[in-house]
């Protein structure tokens, strides 16, 4: 497969991760601060929980539309990998808005406000983002060995320039 087409295929695949994603950061963003500020909830507890909501939504729209031409393995295994990838994926974000959030409240010499708290949030959210496309591309809802083969078998009949 030739470079340009390959680069359209994951733009096609990044586009659709990334409205999926969308959702879900809603999705995340208002649980997250309804817990927080409406619950009285501490920040990781809270981050865990709206990633643990978020996730649902994830993983159908990943599932059944940014990744639906995949070869699908088991839905168990898939499933499995997919949770092993947000467990992985949601404890390196809770450690990021803990870390965010201790390092806003030395700066600034006390308690952070909302806007701090989101801001580191939304940090770790777009870092999370680029490692969840990674493990979901090649790990999660990978294509099948044999399908692989098949288009680089494919590719190099095709004659080059």
């Amino acid at each position: 497969m030739n470079q340009p087409s390959r680069l359209r295929r994951v733009a096609r695949l990044g586009s659709r991760f990334l409205i999926v994603g969308g959702l879900s950061t809603l999705i995340e963003i208002g649980v997250f601060n309804l817990l927080v500020y409406g619950l009285d909830w501490g920040v990781v507890a809270a981050k865990l929980t709206a990633s643990a909501v978020a996730l649902i939504n994830a993983y159908f729209g990943n599932r059944e539309w940014t990744f639906r031409h995949r070869d699908r393995r088991s839905r168990t295994s898939e499933l499995v990998l997919f949770l092993a990838t947000n467990a992985a994926c949601t404890a390196l974000g809770a450690g990021i808005v803990w870390v965010g959030v201790e390092l806003a409240h030395v700066m600034l010499g006390r308690e952070p406000g909302a806007f701090a708290v989101n801001f580191v949030n939304l940090v770790s959210i777009g870092i999370i983002v680029l490692v969840r496309f990674a493990l979901y591309h090649w790990v999660v809802f990978r294509t099948s060995p044999k399908r692989e083969a098949g288009e680089a078998a494919v590719s190099s009949d095709i004659p080059r320039p």
